[in-house]
């Protein structure tokens, strides 16, 4: 397959998570990759919820090797980390469920063992800011990529591409934060996935927006329904064990916005440098 194209390359941005929890169970959840220029440069890093990293016994990431440039498709290479939850930088507001780690030293522990990895990062100049989020209207369709249900394709090492709108406005932030919810199908392995905004250039024009496609935020929740009457989130499970899965979800899942992700990123930046 020949990646000459965004929906192909979106392919390759997401990594798989595999997880055991410490009761035992195994979990699968979603990570993207997010290149981040800045003052110094440029750093890559790995995103996803803190909620798939807390409470994790052991974790890997699922790449896809590279060979002559190209994904070589259906050859796995499994980076298992040590100490998992440790190596993860968290929001440094508690409240926001993210999880960053810079992408060098994976890298440089896949290249020890004769391993390229093959990946496409979201840049983050193509996350929506405040300004950008006024130009969008209230409904706009939205794509996210990821592992529903832990289902991918296992011989070619895919993730599944789906298809929503925004339920709430992005010039708005959700119950005062920095937060927008989807009319989606949000599953267990859904947590962590990367929500973009897509446009044709029709719509592009008319409302003054410039990129055919904008990284709008990451799955984190799903709206279930607890008793009559009354909804509420909770985070996307790692596994099919939780009470979620045992309730009435009704297809609204709560994405953070891309925002987030930027400070999380400064964030680190911060208070290391590479």
């Amino acid at each position: 397959m020949e990646v000459n194209s965004i929906a192909k390359k979106l392919l390759f941005n997401t990594v798989r998570v595999d997880t055991v929890l410490d009761d035992g169970s195994e979990g699968s959840g979603t990570a993207f990759v997010v290149s981040h220029t800045h003052a110094s440069g440029t750093t890559t890093f790995i995103v996803t919820n803190r909620h798939l990293v807390d409470g994790v016994r052991n974790g890997g990431l699922v790449f896809t090797q590279k060979r002559d440039s190209q994904p070589a498709i259906g050859e796995r290479f499994q980076l298992n980390i040590e100490d998992f939850p440790a190596a993860w930088f968290l929001h440094p507001d508690p409240e926001v469920d993210l999880a960053i780690i810079p992408m060098r030293p994976l890298e440089a522990a896949a290249n020890e063992r004769g391993v390229e990895l093959y990946y496409h990062p979201i840049d983050s100049r193509l996350a929506l800011d405040v300004t950008s989020s006024r130009a969008l209207d209230a409904f706009e369709d939205v794509l996210f990529v990821g592992y529903p249900s832990g289902v991918w394709d296992q011989v070619n090492l895919m993730p599944i591409l789906r298809r929503g709108t925004t339920a709430t406005p992005l010039a708005l932030d959700f119950e005062g934060r920095k937060e927008f919810l989807i009319d989606a199908a949000v599953y267990p392995g859904s947590s962590g996935s990367p929500v973009f905004i897509y446009q044709p250039e029709t719509a592009r024009v008319a409302q003054g927006v410039g990129n055919h496609i904008q990284f709008a935020g990451v799955v984190a929740a799903v709206f279930f329904r607890e008793e009559e009457n009354h909804l509420v989130p909770a985070p996307v499970p790692a596994n099919n064990h939780s009470k979620v899965m045992g309730s009435e979800m009704i297809d609204l899942g709560l994405v953070i916005k891309a925002e987030a992700v930027i400070e999380a990123m400064n964030a680190y930046l911060g208070r290391w440098v590479e």
